[in-house]
């Protein structure tokens, strides 16, 4: 081990520098090797009356020392909390005390000791060693304040979490929801798959992909922007009850409510429709609302939500008509369409799908703010699905809460020739300048033309959904690693 002079203009504390040498000119190893923690901070806690006097292991960040002549007091923070440590000479002996001066708020440490409570009745470990396991060469964020600065606790979400304890519960309460997705299907006999992240052909969703180059293959691939064909493609095969929690990617704006990369689930059930797809959005949303927070009831941004009881189901026309729009089901072609975007102020050039989607978000979509199904898509906007008996509207749903899109689902295309025909119209419309429409996937069509079971199927915004049970202003809030645009360059 060589320790080095920091190589940056005003590296903060550069005696943590001086410090590091010294241990290492010690013979100690300042990150230390493997060390067996016997108890995590919050079982000293609250089990303390239980395991006084018994001796245990610990290891955390030191976030205050506490000097008093021959002893000192320290605050050991792990995952679980923080638990005070009770350091004497006389205890862990003079050459380990005096480790004591080159530790630095910051550090790693691992402590052995017994379990004690103070005078004033606080649970504690007498030390009687402790070693060194990681030493920090920049100070922690201020202790008392917490990091405030928003960029930075997204950019260095490590300081974020190491500052604020309340961030680190939010991932755990992810991490709750994410086991409630799961549960929820595999009790229903849903299998857990995994599907390519690299496509040949983007397609499953209306969005921009990524583009990359495989060297070796020298061919043009897509990170995935949906799980939707390779998991349809399962039915095929024989599976009947599938699912993925996985990153999809869509190359679009950076706002409160999207991020380039987010975690999708999707699932897909043979012999089922988008009524039992309806059903089992209820459930999975129920049961993640009591796993995040215990109850189905909760609050977003001021706004009472309950998710328990069932959601409203409504047409796209009759909500749309609601907020005084237009009649939809008059409408009979592409000039009804234009006419009404150039109504309502929307741009009435643009592709048709947008449009439709446009308009929906004009009068509809903002107001829908208590839990509510949106059925029968117009068919352009939902090439994927089968269509309604009036074949101008597809059996397809959005789930909306509070204004967002919650999930999507279709009563399935299985009919190989109908779903060629929606292809090859939307690749009409990406020759026109719809650059979110797709074309032919004849992988895809070669699967359906061996025959698919009549299917529902289902995708869930993770991030979103875990947004809007945690109360939370922006997606980031619940992305550990967000996509942040690149820091502005110092000048001079």
């Amino acid at each position: 081990m060589n320790p080095e002079e920091p190589r940056a203009e005003g590296w903060p504390e550069p005696q943590r520098f001086e410090k590091l040498r010294e241990l290492v000119s010690l013979g100690i190893n300042p990150y230390g090797q493997r060390y067996v923690v016997t108890r995590h901070a919050a079982d000293v806690v609250t089990r303390c009356d239980e395991l006084l006097g018994q001796p245990v292991r610990v290891a955390g960040r030191l976030r205050a020392v506490r000097l008093h002549g021959g002893s000192a007091f320290l605050d050991l923070h792990d995952e679980t909390g923080r638990i005070q440590v009770y350091a004497r000479r006389d205890g862990v002996g003079d050459e380990t005390f005096k480790l004591l001066d080159l530790m630095d708020l910051g550090d790693f440490l691992g402590v052995e000791g017994n379990v004690f409570r103070t005078r004033r009745g606080e649970p504690s470990i007498d030390a009687t060693t402790f070693v060194p396991l990681g030493k920090a060469l920049r100070p922690p964020p201020e202790k008392y304040h917490g990091l405030q600065d928003t960029d930075l606790r997204y950019r260095q979400r490590y300081l974020d979490l190491m500052a604020n304890p309340e961030v680190r519960e939010v991932f755990r309460r992810r991490s709750a929801v994410l086991r409630s997705l799961r549960r929820t299907l595999d009790d229903r006999g849903y299998l857990e798959v995994e599907t390519p992240v690299l496509h040949a052909m983007a397609g499953g969703a209306s969005a921009r992909p990524f583009e990359t180059h495989h060297n070796t293959l020298d061919m043009q691939l897509y990170l995935r922007i949906a799980l939707e064909l390779h998991l349809k493609r399962l039915l095929v095969g024989g599976f009947e009850r599938v699912y993925e929690i996985g990153r999809v990617f869509r190359n679009e704006g950076i706002s409160t409510r999207h991020n380039p990369e987010f975690t999708m689930l999707e699932c897909y059930e043979a012999y089922a429709d988008r009524e039992v797809m309806m059903d089992l959005t209820e459930e999975l949303v129920r049961n993640a609302a009591m796993a995040a927070n215990g109850t189905t009831r909760f609050s977003f941004q001021g706004e009472e939500i309950d998710v328990g009881a069932r959601w409203r189901r409504a047409t796209f026309a009759e909500l749309v008509a609601e907020q005084g729009g237009p009649d939809l089901d008059r409408f009979h072609g592409e000039d009804d369409w234009r006419g009404a975007a150039a109504a309502a102020g929307i741009d009435p050039g643009q592709p048709l799908a947008k449009i439709m989607d446009d308009i929906f978000e004009h009068y509809a979509q903002p107001r829908l703010r208590q839990p509510t199904f949106v059925l029968d898509h117009p068919s352009l906007m939902s090439p994927l699905a089968k269509q309604a008996p009036d074949p101008r509207y597809a059996l397809r749903f959005e789930a909306f809460l509070l204004g967002m899109e919650l999930g999507n689902a279709y009563s399935e295309q299985n009919d190989a020739q109908a779903q060629r025909a929606a292809f090859e119209l939307q690749a009409r419309q990406r020759q026109l300048g719809d650059e979110e429409a797709h074309g032919i996937d004849e992988d895809f069509l070669l699967a359906l033309e061996y025959g698919m079971p009549p299917a529902g199927g289902l995708g869930v915004g993770v991030d979103r959904l875990c947004m809007l049970l945690f109360d939370a202003p922006s997606l980031r809030e619940v992305i550990l690693f967000p996509q942040q645009r690149p820091k502005p360059q110092k000048e001079g």
